[in-house]
């Protein structure tokens, strides 16, 4: 079943890097008692990951930030160093990167996606979502291969 507007995140463990090694992260944590603008991407250092879609949550962060979003955070398939490593190279340091290495959260929300003919194995879907106190409160849902609604221009326009 995939993940709606006025469902809660489900309560699982990603990953974020830190100078000593990989920290446990959450959900329940992470979103309770704020507003999140997460994104999701297939896979870090992908061509429009890179190209669009990590560089529009940059350049929006502030008009985000200025309509109510407390923390903007990005997860992909991939593990804690791989995304620290991309934040690093693609200067996105405001963005909390959230490493969901075996999917587990993809999976838990309905949307993850079987990408092996590309030799990617099971990642996440692309989408953008507003967490508000860890409840769904707008989700966009692209459909394989497309980047229309998933963007930060998007989110910024539905809230």
């Amino acid at each position: 079943m995939t993940i709606k507007v006025g469902d809660k995140i489900p309560d699982l463990t990603l990953a974020r890097a830190t100078p000593t090694g990989p920290e446990e992260v959450r959900t329940a944590d992470f979103f309770g008692g704020r507003r999140v603008a997460l994104f999701a991407v297939p896979g870090a250092f992908t061509p429009t990951c890179s190209a669009r879609h990590l560089p529009g949550f940059v350049e929006q962060a502030d008009a985000l930030k200025a309509r109510g979003v407390d923390e903007i955070a990005c997860t992909s398939v991939n593990d804690a160093f791989v995304l620290s490593a991309w934040a690093e190279a693609s200067g996105a340091g405001g963005i909390t990167m959230l490493a969901d290495g075996n999917g587990d959260f993809a999976k838990a929300l309905g949307l993850s996606i079987d990408s092996s003919r590309h030799g990617m194995g099971i990642r996440s879907r692309r989408y953008s979502m507003l967490v508000a106190d860890g409840v769904v409160e707008q989700l966009n849902l692209e459909e394989p291969g497309a980047y229309e609604v998933s963007s930060a221009d998007y989110l910024v326009g539905q809230i």
